[in-house]
């Protein structure tokens, strides 16, 4: 009786540790985005510096992720035309934030950069 018990508790652990790994699967640093370019995949990492770009065409947000501009190494780009959708402005809502982002990863001279349409591409990290 105790081995089955044992065995069960095993069997659970297991299948507990897999849908991790399952979940963990497809999530990918800014650091190793470039790999990538062409893809839609899901990019995690730290919202270093952010800002909204008011005097640029199109206003966009920019959420650089793991290191602050002029050093950024990965761009989350949000237009101007699709901040309405946020809660509250994006540089704001985002700033410090671990956060994982989905979408097409595409480049933007030399750097790679993901376009955000929809808030629910954004996924806060706890």
């Amino acid at each position: 009786m105790r081995t089955r018990v044992t065995q069960i508790v095993l069997l659970t652990a297991c299948i507990t540790l897999s849908s991790f790994a399952l979940l963990a699967y497809g999530e990918i640093t800014a650091k190793d985005a470039e790999k990538y370019l062409g893809k839609t995949e899901t990019v995690c990492g730290q919202v270093a510096s952010a800002r909204h770009a008011v005097m640029s065409k199109g206003q966009p947000t920019f959420l650089n992720l793991d290191e602050p501009y002029p050093n950024q190494i990965f761009t989350v780009v949000i237009w101007g035309s699709e901040g309405d959708k946020f809660p509250e402005p994006p540089d704001k809502l985002y700033r410090g934030k671990t956060v994982c982002v989905t979408g097409k990863i595409t480049s933007f001279q030399g750097k790679p950069q993901i376009v955000v349409k929809d808030p629910k591409q954004i996924v806060v990290k706890q």
